[in-house]
């Protein structure tokens, strides 16, 4: 079987490489160690397919070193071994360009090993991730390293790549190709930001297009039938995860409700509708809460609805949901007092419950006042009598501040006449 399209089109330069420039662009500090020939140990941290591999392939070729790949996934030991005994071979002559894909995978004791065979220099390594390092990866690695983050491709950058892997297709099969620029543009934007996706979709598509007298058309139908669902990146344990549901709740916090749609988007056609749900219920508690309290139960049926169908069709209660959360006013008077209470609890800031708020006790004969004193505020005008429930330690504590809303603010003057009259 010959090797996927994307690797048989290396780059030849770096202007070949898509994207990154932030990196890669004239003057870019990666571009100067790349020139300069003396590359450092380096981590590259990115979403897959955006040219770390490609790029640790062409810094090897430039460098006249021997490339070697291992994967954390299988990499053992032994392999690191391995390959550190061969740089004083043949093969170690110019050095050894390690590149280590997916190193979060290695355990801290392997990883402790690599750090043992790099010190000497006799291996330059270049290890990929697509979780953050510096969660990830033995902090005496990263020391050693320098890190550079590459970022998902653009599509039109990507239509760059489509249109040379067409005509590298085109040379290497002989026969004419023939794409139109609607199906080019719609794999550079189906392949979401992974240029080895889209890659696979063109040779995917030249493939499924009959031959006709030494021509191949892709029509734009079969591109869409064969690029269906592959923009969706997403990793429910992985950073893609934290991130679409950090954007998620704070498109409904910021009250965007064409953001927030778009990321409900990416979870459900990721399959993550329990995230999807759980952001929602806590969004319309935290960020609504007391501005709109009716919102709470219309948020959790719309859930319950939407867990009870399932999907397809759960997307029709959460959208209105959503909707409903960010065009909602917002408070977080409700989650600010908690948290003060919480803080004030976990300093040992308590005290003894005021007697007159414990459960009935007996009183000893010891005892000089008996009774309990309770004042029972229905008993009062307005239902409401002044009395201390704070312990006494903290009894001037403040823990809720009414919100600038007007749910909040009419409680507020109810409650500033009722207690202004005691």
């Amino acid at each position: 079987m010959s090797a996927p399209l994307a690797d048989r089109l290396r780059p030849r330069s770096l202007e070949d490489i898509v994207g990154q420039k932030h990196l890669l662009g004239k003057n870019k500090p990666l571009r100067r160690i790349i020139e300069s020939g003396n590359i450092p140990n380096l981590i590259f941290y990115g979403p897959s397919g955006v040219g770390k591999t490609t790029l640790a392939n062409y810094i090897a070729q430039i460098t006249n070193k021997t490339f070697k790949k291992l994967n954390g996934t299988t990499a053992s030991t032994a392999d690191i071994k391995e390959i550190f005994a061969s740089t004083d071979t043949l093969m170690g002559i110019n050095g050894i360009l390690l590149y280590l894909d997916e190193i979060q995978y290695l355990n801290k004791k392997q990883q402790q090993t690599l750090l043992e065979y790099i010190e000497n220099g006799k291996i330059t390594l270049i290890a990929s991730t697509t979780e953050n390092p510096y969660f990830y990866v033995y902090n005496a690695i990263l020391s050693r390293s320098t890190v550079f983050e590459f970022k998902s491709v653009e599509p039109y950058e990507i239509e760059r790549a489509v249109l040379r892997g067409i005509d590298f297709l085109a040379t290497e099969m002989g026969i004419e190709i023939e794409i139109d620029d609607e199906s080019v543009s719609h794999i550079a934007t189906a392949c979401g930001g992974d240029v080895r996706k889209a890659m696979n979709a063109v040779e995917l598509s030249v493939i499924a297009s009959p031959e006709r007298d030494g021509k191949r058309t892709v029509e734009l139908s079969t591109v869409k039938e064969l690029t269906q669902k592959s923009a969706a990146r997403y990793d429910r344990d992985g950073d893609e995860h934290y991130d679409i549901v950090s954007a998620y709740q704070k498109s409904m916090r910021g009250s965007d409700p064409d953001a927030a749609i778009h990321y409900l988007a990416r979870l459900l056609e990721a399959g993550d509708l329990p995230s999807a749900c759980r952001r929602l219920m806590v969004c319309a508690c935290e960020d609504v809460g007391l501005a709109y309290p009716q919102l709470l139960p219309i948020v959790h049926s719309c859930v319950e609805m939407a867990m009870k169908v399932g999907l397809p069709e759960a997307r029709i209660p959460l959208a209105d949901a959503v909707i409903m959360v960010c065009n909602a006013p917002k408070s977080i008077s409700g989650i600010t007092a908690i948290d003060r209470a919480l803080s004030d609890v976990r300093a040992g800031k308590s005290g003894p419950i005021p007697r007159r708020l414990q459960n009935m006790h007996y009183d000893g004969e010891d005892n000089p006042e008996k009774g309990q004193f309770y004042l029972y505020p229905h008993s009062y005008p307005n239902h409401w009598i002044d009395q201390q429930y704070l312990p006494d330690n903290i009894k001037d504590a403040r823990y809720y501040e009414f919100g600038d809303n007007k749910n909040e603010q009419a409680f507020k003057s109810y409650w500033d006449k009722i207690k202004s009259n005691k």
